[in-house]
């Protein structure tokens, strides 16, 4: 199970998430500014979700993952391995959720929707047979995730090719599948709720007028590499 926290750290390091885990040099997580207002993306998704799920949900996430990681720290330097192993869940929790949501910002855009362009579209189209498909099968997914968690189109970086995934709760797509994230869709119901009450399929069907394409392709062309 150690391992799995580090393949937390390794995608967290990748998203530029990660602080540092060296004892006494670690830094704090921060919860990430947006690039628009809470109410930009109206009315495909309103303000006020906006507003509680940025300032209050992913905020406690960044608030739980440092006081774990600090509790993590005093468990290394004790060399106190059955702590270390009880604060795991937490870790993966708080820590996911905190890689989740910082995607999930700049993955939607007040100018997004559409298509996808270049290099994204046809990979799209290689990999799913057209923009259509891929999008049909990624919210099929989304909407089929039980309870609470996320859909994920992802890069898989053996295989050269998109992947549609699902993951429950928080857990992060690249420290539980191997694959990169290029773009999630959140069905945490705090996500959605205030507006779309139980009806998932329709706030599932609205977030694609505000995906933003430019973003997910910068993370296809930085998974490349």
């Amino acid at each position: 199970m150690l391992c799995r926290v580090w393949q937390m750290r390794s995608c967290a390091s990748v998203l530029n998430q990660a602080a540092s885990w060296k004892v006494g040099s670690r830094q704090k997580h921060t919860l990430p500014d947006l690039t628009y207002d809470y109410g930009a993306l109206e009315p495909h998704i309103c303000a006020e979700i906006m507003q509680l799920h940025h300032s209050k949900h992913h905020a406690t996430y960044v608030n739980n993952l440092n006081v774990t990681e600090e509790k993590y720290q005093e468990a290394l330097a004790k060399g106190d391995v059955t702590a270390q192993v009880a604060l795991q869940a937490a870790l993966k929790f708080n820590g996911g959720g905190h890689i989740n949501h910082t995607i999930f910002w700049t993955n939607l855009s007040p100018n997004g929707g559409g298509e996808p362009q270049g290099e994204l579209m046809e990979a799209i189209k290689r990999d799913f047979g057209s923009f259509q498909k891929m999008q049909e099968k990624l919210s099929a997914a989304t909407v089929a995730v039980q309870g609470s968690g996320w859909g994920w189109l992802g890069y898989d970086k053996e295989s050269g090719r998109l992947r549609v995934a699902a993951c429950a709760n928080q857990d992060p797509l690249q420290g539980t599948t191997g694959l990169i994230p290029l773009l999630g869709i959140d069905v945490w119901e705090h996500a959605y709720y205030l507006q779309y009450k139980n009806v998932r399929p329709d706030y599932v069907k609205a977030i694609w007028n505000v995906v933003n394409w430019e973003n997910v392709s910068d993370r296809l062309q930085t998974a490349k590499k």
